[in-house]
Order: C-alpha cells, then structure tokens, then sequence
C-alpha cells in the first residue's frame, strides 16, 4: 500500500463519514420530527369507568400550556368546564383549579409517537393525579386514554389547539 492511497482512503472514508452524518441528521430533523406541543392546548376527558357512579360519562375540558425541551415535556393546566350528573359548569378566573404538568414524548420512527403526562391538580378539597397516554397522529385531535385517583376513573381523551 502506498502512502497516496492511503491518503486517499483516509479522505474519502472521512467525507463519507460526514456525509452520512448528516443524512442521519436530516432525516432525524425534516422526516421524523418531534411533534409540536409548545404552546396552548384544550383537553377533553371523558370518564368511562368510575367507582363512584355519579362521575359516569362525566366530561371534563382544560386549558393546558405545555413546552417541550427534547423528550420532556413540562407545563400547567386549568379545568375551565364540566358535565356530570351534578350538572353543566364553566369555570372562570378564581374558581378554576390549577394543575401541574409533567411527562416525556416516545418517539416512534415506524410508528405513531407517544405522549405521556402525569398531571397534579390541586382541587377544591384535596390534589388529584391524572396520568394520560396520547398517541400523536398526523391531524388533530390526538387521542388517547387517561386514568385517575379520584373515583378510580379511566377514560377517553382528546387533545386539540382549538376550544371544544
């Protein structure tokens, strides 16, 4: 082997090293994004299993502010509505309960992306956990389930960029 081809093997595995790097790269970034949830979110949940029956098809919506930094996701949430058998309401100003929000996104190159959030409510009386498990589609509504402590209540939800 002589000292040119050497050199020249040493080049061309480094530029097709470079290359492919960004390939990589760009097929991480433009094909495979992450999916957008920084900003201002409408949840809806409905309860479909309850151990407490006057929450049964209880609907609830909030008001969720999220950002993400890689796979974290952090924010806040406000319930602004309910239905249940107690009746219809709309929450405004001082008579919403705050939530804290906490999670991660799974990302699926050959499939849909997982959202998971464990939110903290602090409401009227005591602070309740809900966690919800979102699959990312390419339209909205996102769609999952949820699951909380309060009545033991699992369910549908809808996550959009637009009130209900």
């Amino acid at each position: 082997m002589s000292f040119a081809s050497f050199w020249a093997d040493l080049i061309s595995t480094v530029v097709g090293g470079v290359i492919l790097a960004v390939l990589f790269f760009l097929a991480k970034e433009k094909l495979f994004p992450f999916p957008k949830l920084t900003g201002r979110w409408y949840l809806e949940q409905t309860t479909q299993i309850t151990a407490y029956k006057p929450y049964d098809g209880m609907v609830l919506r909030y008001i969720v502010m999220l950002w993400r930094e890689g796979t974290r996701v952090e924010g806040t949430a406000e319930k602004i509505y309910e239905n249940s058998s107690t009746g219809e309401r709309t929450f405004t100003g001082e008579n919403r309960t705050r939530a804290t929000v906490t999670g991660y996104i799974e990302k699926k190159y050959f499939g849909k992306d997982r959202i998971c959030l464990h939110v903290v409510e602090n409401g009227h009386g005591r602070e309740s956990t809900t966690f919800y498990e979102i699959t990312v589609d390419c339209v909205e509504p996102f769609a999952g389930n949820f699951s909380s402590m309060v009545a033991e209540q699992t369910g549908t939800v809808k996550w959009q960029c637009k009130p209900f």
